[in-house]
This record gives structure tokens, sequence and C-alpha cells, in this order.
């Protein structure tokens, strides 16, 4: 290349470079979130996480970023519908919550990212593999089995003579069907008899507690999604009356009344979804981008729920806790 056109065309470079910054400044990104549960509100809990971890990578909400939320609010029918409302709101990007969010999002075409409650997404068939996702769907998966085993031996930490764990599960969400396979299979492995209860509708609490009456549990693990978590507080209060250990998933519901919870930490999980979303927003395909894995999970025990409840925290469980509420 002649020395004039090599200055020519650096310096077409040049001008092209800022032009393209521009563009991408002016032009407006466009997030949406889908749950099966609450719409995810921008100024607090998990929808201010993902914003402000967007925020964090130059996508600001009110100057290059609009924001829409949709949430079934239990009825996991509609999830296609509220698909099909970011679809058409122009979303470059949805973030989901729980398994049946991600299968609506994965079948409407939108790219997709999995903040949390999916599953196992190779198992459920959202993705060919964590390391090449293949399709328009990737995010933030977890290890079930090893979750499982950890927040049992939590519970036979606790409670050394534990024989039987009652395990509540929405077996309407494949999910959380895989997730509940895996507690069970982890709690044989430790010779504790599980005593299933899966549930569909909030009716079939009543019947689940029922069955806990007629064959009484040492403990409670409950795998969390919109059904269970809308009815947390009937399990709390069942839990609560018949003096019975219970472990929960997320964090909010041990701050919430639960006597104690194990669970990846949703701050890292959110900031984790928003990385992956700037990536697309960048110009990346979600079949391109591994799926992530945890980094930091987090014990809460609720000392008030315990003594509530007559039971006594030795001081060195409570010394495994991340955050203890007196």
């Amino acid at each position: 290349m002649r020395r004039r056109d090599f200055i020519g065309l650096v310096g077409a470079m040049a001008v092209a470079a800022p032009r393209a910054a521009i563009a991408q400044a002016s032009r407006i990104f466009r997030v949406g979130t889908l749950t099966v549960g609450p719409p995810l509100p921008p100024d607090a809990g998990t929808g201010a996480m993902l914003l402000d971890g967007l925020k964090q990578r130059g996508f600001t909400l009110g100057q290059n970023l609009a924001y829409e939320t949709r949430g079934a609010a239990g009825d996991v029918s509609q999830t296609p519908n509220l698909m099909q409302q970011l679809k058409a709101a122009n979303v470059d990007v949805v973030v989901t919550v729980g398994y049946p969010s991600a299968a609506a999002a994965k079948a409407s075409g939108v790219a997709t990212v999995i903040a949390t409650g999916s599953g196992d997404p190779v198992k459920t068939g959202l993705v060919t593999s964590l390391a090449r996702p293949g399709g328009n769907v990737t995010g933030i998966s977890d290890d079930a089995a090893a979750l499982s085993t950890k927040r049992l031996g939590l519970l036979k930490e606790l409670l050394p003579q534990m024989h039987k764990v009652a395990m509540l599960w929405n077996r309407d969400d494949l999910g959380m069907s895989q997730r509940y396979d895996a507690s069970a299979t982890a709690a044989q492995e430790i010779g504790v008899t599980v005593l299933p209860l899966g549930v569909r509708e909030p009716d079939d609490f009543n019947e689940a507690f029922a069955a806990m009456d007629r064959n009484p549990p040492d403990a409670i693990l409950m795998v969390t999604d919109a059904l269970t978590l809308l009815n947390r507080k009937r399990v709390f209060d069942y839990a609560a009356e018949h003096r019975l250990p219970a472990i929960y998933e997320q964090d909010f519901m041990a701050r919430g009344g639960g006597l104690m919870s194990y669970g990846a930490d949703f701050h890292e999980s959110f900031d984790r979804a928003a990385a992956l979303t700037a990536k697309i927003f960048q110009g990346a395909r979600p079949a391109d981008l591994p799926f992530e894995l945890p980094t930091r999970y987090v014990l809460v025990i609720n000392l008030k729920t315990a003594k509530a409840m007559n039971l006594a925290v030795p001081p060195t469980f409570l010394a495994l806790a991340d955050e203890v509420i007196e």
C-alpha cells in the first residue's frame, strides 16, 4: 500500500471511530425482566441490583437504557403472554427468574439471560451445554446436587439425630422438580428418609401440612419457586408451631422469619446477569457466552426464630453463618 493511501485509510478510520462511538452512545438499549412471581421494580431488590450492575458497565436508566418488567404473580400460564409483551416492547435482552420464565423467553427468540431459579439448563433443554449454550439463552446456573448436599448437611449438623426430612417443591416446575430429585438423592446418601410433598397450587399446602401431621418429619427443606415463595409465610408458621427446623434457599426468607437459608448471593448473581446483558448489548451472542456458576453462597441463621422455637443453636454452628439475625 502506498504511503498516501495508508495515511488516507488511517484518517478515515479516525473519523469513523468517533461516529461509531456517538452512534453507540445515542442508542437506547432495552432490557426486560420476566418472573413467575411479581415484577422486579427498578428501585428495589433484585431489579435495582440488575440496573446498578448495568450502570457500572455504562448503561444508565433514563440515558441510554430503558427498562421493562413483567411478572405473572404466580400464574405460570401468563408467562408466554407477558413475554410477548416484552417482545412487542422491542427489548434487546430479557433477564429471567424461574424456569417457566426462561422457557417462555427462549421460545420467543429474544436474547435471554437467566439470573436465577431455572434448575439445570441442560437437563431442562434450555441449552445444549453450559460451555456452549448454542441458542438464545445464557445466564447463571448452579450445582443443584452440591447445594442440596450442603443444605442437608447443615440440617444434619444442627440436628445430628435427623432421620426424616420433608421436602416441599412445586411439582409442575420442571427446574424445581429436578432440584427436588437432587435433594432426594443427597438425602439418601446421608441416610435420611425423604417425605416428598409436591404441590401444584396454594390449596395443596393444606394437604402437605396434613401429611406432616400424619407422618411427622424431623425437619423441612423447601425448594423455592414462585408458588412456594408466595406461600412461604404459611410454611414459616407451620414450622414454628410444630418446632420443626427448616432450611430455605434464599437469604431473604431467613430474614423474613424462616430459621435459616443457604444459597447463592443474589447481589453476585444479578451483577453477573448484568455483565452478560452488557456483553449482548455490545454485540455478543448468547450462544457464545458460557453459563456462569455463582462463587459466593450465603448462610443466614435467624436466631430470633430459633429462640421462639426453643431450639438451641450451638455456637460452633452459629460460627458458620455469614449473617446471624438476633
